[in-house]
């Protein structure tokens, strides 16, 4: 029976076992948070992004989870510079064009900001000038920080992101920097 760990990864944590970079401060990484033999993430987060990574044992539900060519849903729950408006919405649920071309169109609508939501460390960049927004946006591709484009694309640059669900399996439950382990549908 193939292995799947629900992961809520906190901001600043690379999606892997290791860091191979060459700093003299190496970054924090899965082997902080998960000693189990055998598990590989199904897809990435970057370094700055939070929430919801599936690693698993067994590389056809690897290849399912992280494939474009499967198109599972990824849903994001977005802290947005300024006021988004229906028309950067509108946009959003269209498709927008980056420098490697259209997006396929997204689920996006704005959202209150979640009560339940753990405080990150360190805290987002408060502006008294700037208002900021929450948007919950379902994408299904993964292209290298595609919502950071696409909402900057849009006018509203991306301030914090937690994807929040890929597929059936969501962070429902798992508190930032742990696992639970579930049965593959």
């Amino acid at each position: 029976m193939p292995r799947l760990i629900l992961f809520n990864k906190p901001f600043g944590v690379l999606s892997q076992f290791t860091d191979a970079s060459t700093s003299t401060s190496p970054a924090r990484t899965l082997s902080e948070f998960i000693d189990l033999p055998g598990v590989y993430p199904a897809g990435r987060l970057d370094k700055d992004s939070e929430g919801l990574l599936l690693l698993t044992d067994d590389g056809a539900l690897q290849n399912r989870i992280a494939s474009p060519k499967h198109k599972l849903p990824k849903t994001y729950l977005v802290q947005l510079e300024g006021t988004i408006t229906r028309d950067a919405l509108a946009r959003l649920r269209a498709g927008v064009t980056l420098k490697d071309g259209p997006t396929r169109p997204a689920r996006a609508r704005r959202i209150e900001a979640p009560a339940w939501l753990w405080p990150r460390t360190p805290p987002v960049r408060f502006r008294k000038t700037v208002p900021d927004t929450w948007a919950e946006i379902t994408i299904t591709e993964g292209r290298n920080r595609q919502i950071r484009r696409m909402t900057a694309a849009v006018g509203h640059p991306t301030l914090r992101l937690i994807r929040w669900q890929v597929g059936e399996w969501t962070l429902k439950g798992i508190e930032t920097g742990t696992w639970r382990e579930v049965t593959p549908g």
